[in-house]
């Protein structure tokens, strides 16, 4: 039968077996979803939306970073870093936004990357935020306890059934507090998640209040002191630009939690409008808070008298205004409990999105009839961090959030350029397969089988076109590989100065003619249909994606050897759980792949009808 030439285990020997790597999902695609397929509630609009992404946003970071990043490479000038590192992280919103708005299904760089790049990267990315989320929330968690140990008079003020024990006989530090709001956060999801934005949004709410106190503030106190921070002797830039960039790229991390506002796109009552609104409004805020908050605080007090611990409080307290503590304190728990929430919240529908594709067990993909949120997948999230919070210091193992993060922002700025210059291309047959007792509808995607990123219907009416696509999918091939040497050259100092200056010049070579070959040719019509239409457009293609690129590739390289090692072993992990489950468990595990020219005559021999 027609249709038995095209499957993959026919074609390809060796080469099948990692074909599935390759294998992409359709937009919103009809293919039952184990355990049922209830729905999401379609509850969030644009104020539940800024209130995820602020919430998520501004943790207790803002309260230390200021008196960091000021005393160690940016000084006065510290407002400066933070515009650029605002301007970058835009690069990443105005990728996601696109996406959301043309894919708005659960999942968030998972599900994006699984439509426009393939099965084994979106693993890999869906297998990295699982660790970014868990590990996250579980360091926010053991950093609540401290502060709220501050509100209570100091150190050890906590009631004893919070307090921070020693197991004896171990270096186990146990944080019972951490645990129990961790547990308690999980408990507010699982009600709803219009109940949990609520009470997200309140909290986030008070939050921005005790940030505008310190701008308001401490704007008087430094128009009645005559703001001493900035008459210091070594001027607006005493690090020179070579600190402001150094502190830029310190507090884009400052910015990392709009991410959270994509992964609910499924509840978005609106998503091609409400999505990039969501997201960029939240970034603003989040930048014009940085911003204002550090004019104040560093015009406060010199930049080289900062508690680089306490910066905010601090410098109220060098100016006689004590009781300010109280308030500023009050307000970094309160930024940690909604940070708390933001962290937790994306991972449950992370793992029901891969459940739902057949890469995890059913059991993560349940919706609840009655709350209409993965139920099964946030209770065992949240046991699993609440372990992590009560028996472990994951201070150590913070700088592997950032892996998940910048990996998931690379690869959306990589799927903006599939998406605009090789667009899937693939036709969708659904058919009834009569060999199968049962009778369930298959769905048979029709796609190249050789090259799934640049290939379309070759033949005389569309030779140009293929021609087109390979020198698209080959140029974007080209950026990638020439910002990973760039970015690797330009970080590890310890090469010597010849090697260094010739991979730089290598990799930026290979880097600036891919992004000429984009920037010269058409970008593919079949843009204009895929996905859901009439959503936000990113502007600047392809400069903006391969900044975006550029600027998260750069970040990753320069984690430090620690961090790497740490997450190849979970990566590792993952990818045995793939080659042991996943790939042949997935929902496209039965999908038959056909050059799209045969579709026609497939469908008349198969038996298949649409």
């Amino acid at each position: 039968m027609g249709i038995e030439a095209g499957t993959a285990k026919e074609r390809g020997g060796a080469g099948a077996k990692f074909r599935c790597l390759t294998r992409r999902k359709q937009v919103d695609s009809n293919r039952k979803r184990a355990g049922g397929g209830q729905q999401l509630a379609k509850a969030l609009s644009v104020p539940q939306l800024v209130a995820i992404g602020v919430g998520s946003t501004i943790g207790a970071g803002v309260y230390v970073l200021v008196g960091t990043v000021a005393r160690e490479n940016a000084g006065p000038a510290l407002t400066i870093s933070f515009l650029i590192a605002g301007i970058a992280a835009a690069f990443s919103a105005f990728c996601y936004a696109e996406l959301s708005s043309r894919c708005p299904s659960a999942g968030s760089a998972y599900h994006y990357s699984y439509i426009c790049v393939g099965e084994g990267v979106a693993w890999i990315i869906g297998w990295a935020l699982i660790l970014e989320y868990t590990i996250g929330g579980s360091a926010v968690a053991r950093g609540i306890s401290p502060n709220l140990a501050l509100v209570f008079g100091g150190k050890d003020s906590l009631p004893s059934f919070l307090a921070r024990i020693q197991i004896p006989g171990t270096d186990i530090v146990v944080d019972p507090c951490a645990a129990i709001l961790v547990l308690l956060v999980t408990a507010l999801l699982c009600i709803g998640i219009k109940e949990s934005t609520f009470v997200q949004g309140i909290i986030t709410t008070l939050n921005v209040c005790v940030l505008l106190f310190v701008i308001i503030a401490g704007g008087y106190l430094g128009f009645k002191t005559g703001w001493v921070g900035y008459t210091v002797a070594g001027g607006y830039f005493p690090y020179g630009i070579n600190g402001v960039l150094a502190g830029s790229a310190t507090v884009f991390f400052a910015y990392i939690g709009f991410d959270s506002v994509a992964s609910t796109a499924e509840e978005v009552k609106n998503p091609q409008r409400d999505l990039p609104f969501g997201i960029a409004t939240s970034l603003a805020l989040c930048c014009s808070l940085y911003m204002m908050v550090s004019v104040v605080i560093v015009g406060l007090v010199p930049y080289f008298t900062m508690d680089p611990d306490t910066p905010i409080s601090s410098a109220f307290a060098r100016n006689d205004v004590h009781w300010a503590v109280y308030i500023i304190t009050s307000g970094a728990c309160l930024a940690l409990c909604s940070s708390l929430m933001g962290s937790i919240l994306p991972q449950p529908r992370i793992l029901m999105a891969m459940a739902r594709d057949g890469l995890l067990p059913s059991f993560f993909s349940d919706v609840n009839e009655r709350t209409q949120v993965p139920v099964k997948s946030t209770i065992v999230t949240g046991i699993f961090a609440a372990s992590l919070a009560f028996f472990m210091d994951v201070s150590q193992l913070a700088g592997m959030v950032s892996v998940g993060t910048l990996l998931a922002f690379t690869i959306v700025a990589v799927s903006i350029l599939i998406l605009r210059y090789v667009p899937p291309n693939s036709s969708r047959i659904i058919c009834s397969n009569k060999d199968q007792d049962d009778g369930i509808s298959q769905e048979v995607s029709v796609e190249s089988s050789d090259y799934p990123l640049i290939a379309k219907e070759s033949n005389k009416e569309n030779l140009n076109e293929q021609t087109r696509r390979q020198k698209a999918g080959w140029s974007i091939a080209l950026v990638c590989i020439g910002v990973l040497i760039l970015a690797t050259s330009a970080s590890y100092s310890f090469f010597p100065n010849f090697l260094r200056y010739t991979t730089c010049s290598v990799g930026g070579l290979l880097l600036l003619g891919g992004l000429s070959v984009l920037s010269w040719i058409d970008q593919d019509d079949a843009r204009h249909s895929f996905g859901h239409s009439g959503g936000f457009i990113c502007p600047f293609v392809p400069f903006l994606p391969v900044c975006s690129i550029l600027i998260n590739v750069y970040l990753l390289v320069n984690l430090g050897v620690g961090t790497w090692l740490r997450v190849s072993l979970w990566l590792l992990l993952g990818v045995i759980v793939y080659a042991l489950y996943g790939r042949s468990h997935s929902s496209l595990s039965d999908v038959v792949y056909v050059p799209a020219a045969h579709a026609d005559e497939v469908i008349r021999t198969s038996g298949y009808v649409a």
